[in-house]
């Protein structure tokens, strides 16, 4: 293989050329700071700005700063809920130690807690996926 055709195959900035005519085009606007970042990660990369852009976009694995703060957020409230249920806890404890009994409605508070775990952790997954 020529060193030329084997350029072609490896070091290939632009995408491959596609069987369907591409009808659609995007105009984005960025700052001269973004124009920099974007040009240093298309060198770093070996493609050109558009083509940069497109293969991010489409990559499965993409997370935006909105996704991080849902997620982030739900960590929160879900920790804040447990320091409620854990407050409730600490006041069933306490009764439980003066009065020699445990509250029959104290079960509601247990099945709060267990419904919390499974919460927390199904926002800590997507956290790590992230």
């Amino acid at each position: 293989m020529t060193d030329k055709n084997e350029r072609r195959l490896f070091g290939r900035q632009r995408r491959a050329n596609s069987d369907e005519p591409r009808e659609r085009r995007y105009h984005v606007r960025v700052s001269p700071e973004e124009d920099a970042q974007l040009r240093a990660r298309a060198v770093v990369a070996r493609v050109t700005v558009p083509r940069l852009l497109v293969e991010s976009a489409m990559n499965a694995h993409i997370e935006t700063d909105t996704d991080r703060k849902e997620v982030i957020a739900e960590v929160f409230a879900v920790r804040r809920l447990m320091a409620n249920v854990a407050n409730n806890v600490n006041q069933l404890a306490r009764f439980a130690n003066t009065e020699s009994t445990f509250p029959a409605e104290a079960e509601a508070i247990v099945q709060e807690y267990r419904a919390l775990v499974p919460r927390l952790s199904a926002a800590l997954d997507r956290l790590d996926q992230s």
